[in-house]
């Protein structure tokens, strides 16, 4: 298969780190198994727009072990892990994708994947799906179904339906419980702070650690800032968020108020220009802005661009200075936790591409019966995929009991 990385003498090396990342991710070697034996998407071709990460790299392999044929590029410009898809190339995998693509490499390397005429789209952050329905519609008779793999993906997704513009059945992968809850809440917490002291090497405790948004990816940040001894700062536009901010234990105020007295700024929201150049001139000297949204449009950086004077410090930290102060963005405004560190935990993203997997089979077995609309996984394939991360983690729960499940069933009994 033809690829396109950036130093293809790089494989061995992302051949460990898949190694790594395989004896973390048990949970989907047990689904890989049974695909290998049922080979439930042979003759199916995926194309996945997702970060090339040593994770990504074992649903890759997972699902060609189920029997399709995969081709991938990235869902970031500065996501890709370069030894990770050199080893998948030298596996014979149609990979495109390097760290630091221009925003023309990132759109070309999609329409590359699309060239192989994928059945089934896996996407992160709609981009891929996006491109098919404006610039490539001759695809879609191709094409059965797809699955989406982030919130911002979903939110977009949910608008090209309501606008009645979406052409084929998509899973919202991001809405499962146990990705939504786990790789959002617990592996965003991790991997975002994991990100900002990668690039920066800052003291957390003592800062004023502002977040803005508090979704499941904001509560995971928010946990983790506060575990290391930073007072936390919510911003918000939903009142209930706020009210769980709040009764969390965090101050709650306006961005305007909260950019006076922050050191560290996270933007979380999936929205765009949460952080405003008047905000930005409200900072600090020396504050530190990062996102942890998918796209790199919640720090106004074209103004900042604009007004302040740049120049770079250290890897995926560049120096603002703007009426006399310091300010430094984290990489590049985009995913802080995937363009400065290494994304989240091989084990939470075990569950998130079970979910991935298991929605590729659900495509391929009920496509004939699936309208061009949103779906979630079924309940039970979300407790499936529980089940087998508590056993690839080796805990046992309790079941209940027959009088227990039929208390549960009934109405009659009372006080």
């Amino acid at each position: 298969m033809p690829y396109d990385v950036k130093d293809i003498s790089l494989a061995e090396q992302g051949k460990k780190q898949i190694e790594l990342a395989e004896a973390r991710m048990k949970g989907l070697l047990k689904i890989r198994r049974r695909f290998a034996e049922e080979k439930p998407l042979s003759g199916l071709r995926i194309g996945m727009a997702l970060h090339i990460t040593k994770e990504t790299a074992v649903l890759v392999r997972t699902l060609h072990a189920g029997g399709a044929s995969v081709a991938i590029t990235g869902c970031n410009p500065l996501s890709t892990q370069d030894d990770v898809a050199a080893a998948l190339a030298e596996e014979g995998f149609a990979v495109f994708g390097w760290k630091g693509e221009t925003n023309r490499e990132y759109y070309d390397n999609l329409n590359r994947v699309l060239e192989t005429k994928p059945n089934i789209t896996i996407d992160d952050g709609c981009d891929l799906v996006t491109e098919v329905h404006t610039k490539r519609k001759e695809l879609l008779k191709n094409i059965i179904g797809g699955a989406e793999e982030t919130t911002t993906g979903v939110i977009r997704l949910r608008a090209m339906e309501k606008d009645g513009a979406l052409k084929y059945p998509i899973i919202a992968v991001n809405d499962s419980k146990t990705k939504h809850l786990m790789d959002n809440y617990i592996g965003t917490g991790q991997s975002t702070i994991d990100g900002i002291l990668r690039a920066t090497n800052i003291l957390l405790a003592g800062k004023n650690f502002v977040v803005c948004g508090y979704g499941s990816c904001g509560k995971g940040v928010a946990m983790r800032a506060k575990g290391m001894g930073a007072n936390v700062i919510v911003t918000e536009v939903d009142p209930f968020r706020a009210v769980q901010a709040l009764m969390d234990g965090y101050r709650v105020m306006p961005m305007g108020k909260a950019a006076e007295t922050g050191d560290i700024f996270v933007t979380v929201t999936g929205s765009k220009h949460v952080i405003s150049l008047d905000d930005a001139k409200k900072m600090k000297d020396g504050a530190v802005l990062a996102n942890a949204g998918h796209f790199n449009i919640e720090i106004d950086l074209d103004s900042l661009e604009k007004t302040a004077k740049k120049r770079n410090i250290r890897p995926f930290m560049d120096e603002y200075t703007l009426n006399g102060k310091r300010l430094y963005v984290l990489g590049e405004g985009r995913l802080v936790n995937l363009a400065a560190a290494e994304g989240h935990p091989s084990e939470i993203m075990s569950m998130s591409f079970m979910n991935q997997a298991l929605a590729a089979e659900y495509i391929a077995k009920n496509h004939r019966n699936l309208e061009p609309k949103i779906y979630r996984l079924p309940d039970d394939i979300d407790s499936m995929v529980a089940k087998i991360q508590l056993e690839a983690l080796g805990v046992e729960i309790d079941s209940l009991t027959p009088a227990q499940k039929k208390y549960l069933e009934s109405w009659s009994e009372g006080t």
